[in-house]
């Protein structure tokens, strides 16, 4: 296949004509990234520069929302607000009909905390036809702005995903969505401190930041969601009970991407996943990532593999570059019985895995928190389902893991391709075995 230096001249020969067609047919940030290919490229997408003199909020979401023709365009949009503010700056990038993306970080505001609320009203009349657009995407949303964001969700009734990024200073959103709207993302919002979601038909939830109150209501059809809480959390108190509503909330889901630290602060202050009423019984794929492994974080998520009955793929993640969350001390009677107890009983304790049917262990080291855990999966799951169990290295080697009896470790030999491992149960051993050609998923 030619690569991109030995296309470009032939690319840039094509009428701007077949240039417009081939951006109109693909994806909008893909769209939008053709202009570092040539100038030919940069100059199909070059920002149009518009003017309101005044805040008049009826001419710009006019103006926003008027279909763009087939192809893509962006627009650097400057309005006067008042004599005390500088005029605000942003991006609006529009495709075809139905994506408009918003970036609102051209202006240089200082911080101000500030609340969003977004709620579609079929019943009030409105001058504009919102029902093309589909993909809304809002980038560094900021008190002078929120207005504008409102009274643009404010009929979107078609509206199939929804994603917010970089707003600075907001505290609290609220979002009530129509029956469309399937797709929600919510990333890096340092200053959050609840979600409140109201999505009838919701399928996918995604947030990264610090940990706020998450309350998603009626959301009964999600498939997929990923808790990414590398930033930690907030000087706040810890309330599991908000937490536990969360994942009951996700009960329904097929795939589960969490921080490590979140399970294990939730087994330290008490919460017994063995004994909640509710399972994650339709839970195929689970990815657990944290900054490291060690015994409380590997109990923990072994106390979570018992809610997870038909889990099919397990993928476990160490990211030397997220920022360890260090667990307080809660002051609990109580807590996990086989939490922090000797390997044997936490063992003991671990329900059948009897549908898992691939392990892939990323940044493993070989430590011995480490190892149990693999001996610990191998015990739990099934040899006959089990297809693949493979540790990858911090230098990307993928290396498939298998028992070795202690018969047959003479027989067994050793070199670059393979290494043998002291495994806690000291019958056996296992046996890293480099992959070749591998079609590995990386986390």
């Amino acid at each position: 296949m030619e690569d991109i230096e030995s296309l470009e001249p032939k690319i840039t020969k094509l009428p701007s004509e077949i240039l417009l067609k081939i951006i109109s047919q693909i994806p909008l940030k893909e769209a939008v990234r053709t202009s570092i290919l040539s100038t030919s490229w940069k100059s199909l997408l070059a920002p149009i520069q518009v003017k309101f003199d005044d805040f008049d909020g009826k001419k710009i979401m006019g103006f926003l929302l008027k279909p763009c023709e087939s192809t893509p365009e962006i627009l650097k949009v400057s309005l006067h607000v008042d004599e005390r503010e500088n005029d605000l700056v942003f991006q609006a990038v529009k495709g075809g009909e139905k994506d408009l993306y918003l970036d609102f970080s051209l202006n240089k505001q200082k911080k101000c905390n500030f609340n969003l609320v977004l709620e579609p009203n079929c019943s009030i009349p409105c001058d504009f036809n919102f029902s093309s657009i589909k993909t809304l995407n809002l980038i560094s949303v900021n008190r002078l702005t929120k207005d504008l964001v409102s009274s643009l969700f404010f009929n979107c009734q078609v509206l199939e995903t929804l994603k917010l990024e970089k707003c600075v200073g907001l505290k609290n959103v609220s979002v009530k969505a129509s029956n469309f709207l399937t797709s929600f993302e919510m990333v890096d919002c340092p200053n959050l401190e609840s979600i409140m979601l109201s999505a009838p038909n919701l399928k996918s939830f995604s947030y990264r930041g610090v940990l706020p109150l998450i309350q998603i209501k009626g959301s009964l059809r999600l498939v997929d969601s990923v808790l990414d809480l590398r930033d930690g959390f907030e000087n706040k108190e810890f309330d599991c009970e908000d937490v536990m509503n969360l994942l009951e909330a996700f009960k329904e889901i097929e795939s589960l991407r969490i921080s490590g630290w979140l399970l294990e602060w939730m087994c330290a202050a008490g919460v017994m996943f063995g004994r909640l009423p509710f399972k994650f019984s339709k839970l195929k794929e689970l990815c657990w990532f944290d900054s490291l492994m060690d015994q409380t974080k590997r109990d923990s998520l072994a106390c979570f593999l018992n809610m997870t009955p038909s889990l099919e793929k397990l993928f476990i993640k160490i990211d030397q570059d997220l920022t360890p969350i260090i667990c307080p001390y809660f002051h609990q009677h109580y807590h996990e019985p086989i939490l922090w107890m000797d390997y044997e009983t936490v063992k003991s304790n671990a329900s059948q895995l009897d549908h898992l049917k691939m392990v892939e262990f990323k940044g493993f080291t070989s430590q011995e928190d480490e190892l149990v855990l693999l001996d610990l999966l191998l015990n739990s799951a099934t040899p006959c389902t089990l297809k693949s169990m493979v540790v990858i290295s911090r230098e990307e080697q993928p290396r498939q893991v298998a028992k070795i009896p202690r018969s047959q470790l003479k027989h067994t030999s050793c070199g670059k391709r393979r290494t043998v491992v002291s495994a806690p149960n000291k019958d056996y051993f296992f046996g890293l075995t480099q992959e070749n050609n591998s079609a590995i998923q990386c986390l």
